[in-house]
């Protein structure tokens, strides 16, 4: 992968390019990196131009001190910046936990730079503010953690959380791979995501749900319950979206199922591009309400 920089208001955001034809940007998750798509951007470099994205805090982008560069609006503006800045005008987004929550965003707030929409094991944050609140408390001190024991202890912790439970079963290589990734980030960076781009921190968007009326494919791993149950709220509130549940996959299907995560991005893009990448409105949306109440009744995909 080719790797460049490009610098928005004095920031500077590492790129991680491969492959050519429509741009597909992809966002990565908390303590997360461009280098963790590296086998699902080689295979849709056969078909489309691939950017992946070092979000602030992360990779080797800037980890700035000032939390409002890692504000949600902030880096959702940057983003579009970026996008111009490397002669896209409008492209596809894939976005993966964390990263989801900002592709999201971006589709609501910047529709004319989302041609479809990808959010794999996403959320539109918390619905109340004292939900928001407990959240940024919580966040607040894991920031004060990472900062004070550091990025080891941190990762350590991390990875034996209950959300990442199904990951165990990975190959050792990919696990090996995750983890030095993780560790190259710094304790100053991913705790200035936290603060500034966390669940708490970010704007709720569930409210805004039924305005992001393009195309979108929520995945979600049906072993994820948490995040199953919070992607089928979504989909009934979105005017032009389909779920997947993946069959025997966690939080990070891209890792734990890659072959059926490739297959299902890959034919809903290529859907997309056949539909002309249209906004689904008007009557469309009946048909399409129609479609989601079947992928509801059957969102089964078995892994293969």
């Amino acid at each position: 992968m080719n790797q460049r920089f490009v610098s928005v208001d004095g920031l500077r955001y590492g790129i991680a390019e491969i492959g050519a034809g429509e741009p597909l940007i992809l966002l990565h998750g908390f303590t997360g990196s461009a280098a963790a798509w590296r086998e699902p951007a080689a295979f849709f470099a056969a078909h489309y131009r691939v950017m992946a994205i070092d979000l602030p805090g992360h990779g080797r982008s800037d980890a700035p001190p000032a939390i409002d560069r890692y504000r949600m609006e902030r880096v959702a503006a940057d983003l579009v910046q970026v996008l111009a800045s490397v002669d896209a005008q409008t492209a596809h987004w894939l976005g993966y936990s964390m990263g989801g929550r900002l592709a999201l965003y971006v589709a609501r707030y910047y529709p004319a730079q989302v041609r479809a929409l990808i959010l794999e094991s996403a959320s539109p944050g918390l619905a109340e503010a004292a939900e928001r609140q407990t959240r940024r408390t919580q966040d607040a001190a894991l920031a004060d953690r990472i900062e004070n024991e550091g990025i080891p202890a941190f990762v350590a912790a991390w990875e034996r959380l209950p959300l990442f439970a199904t990951q165990v079963r990975l190959p050792a290589d990919v696990l090996a791979r995750q983890r030095a990734q993780r560790l190259g980030n710094s304790a100053r960076g991913l705790a200035g995501s936290l603060r500034g781009m966390g669940t708490g921190a970010q704007p709720s968007l569930w409210a805004e749900l039924p305005a992001v009326v393009g195309p979108v494919l929520l995945l979600a791993g049906e072993l994820d319950e948490k995040f199953a149950a919070i992607n089928r709220r979504m989909v009934a509130a979105m005017p032009a979206a389909e779920l997947r549940l993946v069959a025997d996959a966690g939080h990070a299907v891209h890792l734990e199922q890659p072959v059926v995560f490739q297959q299902l991005v890959l034919d809903f893009l290529r859907q997309t591009s056949e539909d002309g990448g249209q906004d689904l409105t008007g009557a469309e949306q009946d048909d399409e309400q129609q479609r989601r109440q079947r992928h509801l009744l059957e969102p089964r995909v078995e892994g293969r």
